[in-house]
């Protein structure tokens, strides 16, 4: 879960009350929470503070990537288009499947003995 504050400042993107790059070191997850601010070209219009728990360091940064999204909406709805256009709007659906009783795991099953 990740909570965004947009403020008007220099580009500067905090993520619990560490920079950007110590907290996801994956040059990767970086240009992922950067891209809805790049599409929009409001990189050096807004700081960006974040609060974000739970999950791994990859949900972590699709969580932080909807909620900027979301506030950018929030502070110009100008930018429905661009960022719909690129699925930022879409909240990722999958979830963990349940672990089925007789089986190991979700899908895991026993090892089959023919003998």
């Amino acid at each position: 879960m990740a909570r965004v504050m947009l403020v008007s400042g220099e580009g500067k993107i905090t993520v619990n009350k560490r920079n950007l790059a110590d907290y996801f070191p994956q040059d990767t997850l970086i240009k992922k929470i950067k891209d809805p601010l790049s599409l929009t070209n409001t990189e050096s219009s807004y700081d960006v503070i974040v609060k974000v728990s739970g999950g791994g360091v990859s949900s972590q940064a699709g969580a932080v990537e909807l909620g900027i999204a979301r506030a950018l909406l929030q502070a110009d709805e100008s930018h429905r288009s661009t960022l719909k256009k690129e699925g930022l709007l879409t909240r990722d659906p999958r979830m963990v499947e349940r672990k089925k009783y007789g089986l190991k795991k979700a899908r895991k099953r026993p090892q089959f003995s023919k003998r």
